[in-house]
């Protein structure tokens, strides 16, 4: 169960093309429970395109997007569609299962669109401050926006959450992760976002907790509306979390 959960989790959140025994709502909770793990690897190996650009000359503007064009790529897109729906969804003023037709909808609207360029456009100012630190600052950085995105999926899944639909991945993983696995990620994410600001070992955990409240905040309001979390509710929490996340690590 444990092997298998860790293979949904990176199969889920990367491009990586684990196969995967059993799937049911164990295996599901174990995913959940590991996804922020998921976000170490890959926020260092994201650390390490942005400092290998900036060693080579590129320009800060350039590194970053190159950065972000790797990771959209790594995660398949997935969840900057998943801010698009949820967000069109939202915008829709719809409830119920009006909005959740909405948000299954295949094209992206206007509020949708609007999303994606703002939040693309705000991840890259972000990383265009990091090419000029110390190349372990940065790499704590980059690993603690990538972690605190994939955490606060956990936190929409822990349990009193419902899904919004029977089926799908909603169904699958929500109200699934418990309180434990839940406190222990939460804190080895706040103790690695401690090395992101050199001479602020606060301002990680800030940006760590203040990531997790916007996520919160818009996890409840997909609650209010839709009845619960779907796979795009999931996906706009991690892009929320990592952009703000971001923002808060970029203040130096």
């Amino acid at each position: 169960m444990l092997v298998d959960g860790v293979r949904l989790a990176v199969t889920t959140l990367t491009v990586v093309p684990v196969r995967v025994g059993v799937v049911d709502r164990r295996t599901a909770a174990v995913a959940m429970s590991v996804a922020p793990a998921v976000g170490v690897p890959l926020g260092a190996l994201l650390a390490a395109v942005l400092l290998l650009l900036g060693a080579a000359g590129a320009p800060a503007l350039l590194a970053a997007a190159v950065t972000l064009g790797t990771s959209t790529l790594l995660t398949r897109a997935l969840h900057l569609d998943g801010l698009a729906d949820t967000v069109d969804a939202l915008g829709s003023y719809r409830a119920g299962e009006a909005g959740l037709v909405v948000m299954k909808k295949p094209d992206i609207g206007p509020f949708g669109v609007a999303t994606l360029v703002l939040a693309l456009l705000i991840q890259a100012a972000a990383l265009t401050a990091l090419p000029g630190a110390a190349p372990a600052a940065v790499l704590a950085t980059v690993v603690t926006a990538a972690v605190t995105g994939r955490l606060a999926i956990s936190w929409a899944c822990r349990r009193g959450v419902p899904a919004a639909r029977p089926t799908g991945l909603g169904a699958l993983v929500a109200d699934s992760v418990p309180p434990l696995p839940l406190a222990i990620a939460t804190a080895a994410t706040a103790a690695i976002s401690t090395a992101a600001v050199p001479g602020r070992p606060w301002q990680g955990p800030l940006a760590v907790f203040l990531a997790l409240a916007a996520a919160l905040l818009l996890l409840r309001q997909c609650r209010r509306r839709f009845g619960g979390i779907t796979g795009d509710v999931l996906g706009a929490t991690l892009e929320l979390a990592t952009t703000i996340a971001l923002i808060i690590l970029a203040l130096r």
